[in-house]
């Protein structure tokens, strides 16, 4: 709760949102996520949507659909931008997130599902909680597709990433 609070508070609107914000409003920030965040923790917990591992494997999927390919990119691409990377987090969250609630329920409520939740429903035969993969590989084509209509990561960012990778003092690659 405390990493959700924080999260939303500081990192989204301080330093996003409104960064003008005072420290009052940032902590009523806080307080008003964390209880819209056990809120929904208790609304999933009362009505799960489904066993503990297939929880996890929603929780996978929603990763692999979001965050891994930004963090690769991050990673591997110093070009790319924060317009590629925020248009495939959201392209990759929110395809999963619609195919998960198609067989599943919107918001895991039950009989809100717009299809029936067996394999001859599913696109490809891929079950929802496996849905990731296929969401994964649309945030890395929206992700470039963006970056090609857009400027590339500003100078110092490529840098910064480039440091990252070698870090200084690092010396060339020895044999033995």
């Amino acid at each position: 709760m405390l990493a959700i609070s924080s999260a939303v508070s500081h990192d989204l609107i301080k330093s996003v949102l409104n960064p003008s914000i005072s420290e009052k409003g940032e902590m009523l920030a806080a307080r008003v996520s964390m209880a819209v965040a056990i809120l929904i923790a208790t609304l999933l917990g009362l009505n799960p949507p489904g066993f503990a591992a297939q929880v996890v494997a929603i929780a996978f999927g929603l990763a692999a659909a979001s965050l891994f390919p930004t963090i690769m990119m991050g990673i591997f691409s110093k070009s790319m931008n924060s317009a590629g990377a925020v248009a495939g987090m959201l392209v990759g969250l929110i395809v999963e997130m619609v195919y998960i609630f198609t067989y599943v329920g919107w918001f895991f409520i039950p009989g809100t599902n717009m299809l029936d939740n067996n394999a001859a429903n599913w696109l490809f035969g891929i079950q929802p909680a496996s849905f990731g993969v296929v969401a994964a590989i649309l945030n890395f084509l929206v992700a470039y597709i963006v970056l090609a209509m857009t400027k590339p990561a500003p100078k110092e960012i490529q840098d910064l990433v480039e440091s990252i990778r070698v870090p200084r003092g690092a010396g060339a690659a020895q044999s033995h």
